[in-house]
């Protein structure tokens, strides 16, 4: 014979599912309408990992997927024998810390400051300034970074001339050991403006309430900038380091084949430069398929990890 408690849980579970069901009845209609978008996804995100199959072969062109030669973790044995390999793997991890450190902080305290701005007109006009370089493209910028740093002309070797800090012009663009700051910073401020955006939304949902309880009680700006402004977005700045760690490995390639040249080829190159050079360009896709493989499992560990820390540290995560 059943004993009270389990005829208890048997019946606790038949509510729950009562209740999800009933959840989901009543729901329906939003349970619709994100149907197309996870479709979309399916469809353009996960449906192409079949492609993944292409690392384990010898892939030719113009055969089909039956007539491939299947050569196991040939293509990964390589990867990781390529000393070439540690070395892009060195320029992507240092200019994504460099981005991480600099690119996630200046935004948090420029929205902070921003919003702090009493004069509505002033605070505009900065925000649109601001702005305005994401929707720059990075052919345009780079080469707006490249006249600025040239020895023949640029505002920074004329400006540094004009108050005799050097005394002849310094080639930026062919110091490699200067390039990771010269992107990190070029990033920053193009992007600086647009990734403040969410955090400006995030302060702006902070109650009223709490900065005049503070203003009474004697907090200054600064103070209520620590104690009310700094919490009441922290889940948001959690949020965003997580995912933005989950990116280390995945920074693109763009700023760096732009900005980059011969000279400084040893700093510039990132995997996905690697990728193309080394994989596309001279036809080894199956090894090209690798690399990407390589990049995301980095990427997907990254997040898991960082998740796991900050859920148990500040009890904020994603998943």
């Amino acid at each position: 014979m059943k004993t009270l408690s389990q005829t208890t849980s048997a019946a606790s579970l038949q509510v729950k599912r009562r209740n999800k069901w009933r959840i989901v009845l009543e729901q329906r209609y939003l349970f619709l309408m994100s149907l197309p978008f996870v479709v979309w996804v399916f469809v353009f995100s996960y449906l192409p990992l079949w492609g993944w199959l292409m690392a384990f072969q010898k892939y030719k062109p113009g055969r089909s997927f039956t007539e491939q030669d299947w050569v196991g973790f040939e293509n990964f044995i390589k990867l990781f024998q390529e000393p070439h390999f540690y070395m892009v793997l060195r320029n992507t991890m240092a200019m994504s810390l460099m981005g991480l450190a600099v690119g996630y902080t200046v935004p948090i305290l420029f929205a902070i400051l921003l919003n702090e701005i009493r004069v509505s007109f002033f605070k505009r006009s900065i925000q649109t300034i601001s702005y305005l370089p994401h929707f720059v493209s990075w052919v345009v910028a780079a080469g707006i970074i490249t006249k600025m740093l040239s020895t023949d002309g640029g505002i920074v070797n004329d400006v540094l001339l004009a108050l005799n800090i050097i005394d002849e012009p310094i080639a930026f663009m062919a110091k490699g050991e200067w390039f990771w700051g010269i992107v990190t910073i070029s990033d920053l401020w193009k992007e600086m403006g647009w990734n403040s955006i969410i955090f400006l939304a995030a302060i702006s949902g902070i109650d009223p309430e709490l900065y005049e309880a503070a203003k009474v009680d004697g907090a200054g700006r600064f103070k209520r900038m620590w104690h009310v402004t700094l919490p009441g977005i922290r889940p948001t700045m959690m949020v965003m380091l997580i995912l933005s760690i989950g990116w280390l490995t995945s920074i693109g390639f763009e700023k760096q084949f732009l900005l980059g040249n011969v000279l400084v080829q040893d700093y510039s190159e990132v995997l996905d430069l690697y990728v193309l050079n080394y994989g596309i360009n001279l036809g080894r896709y199956s090894f090209g398929v690798a690399v990407g493989i390589v990049n995301s499992l980095v990427a997907i560990v990254l997040l898991l990890v960082s998740n796991r820390i900050f859920k148990r540290l500040t009890n904020e995560s994603v998943i």
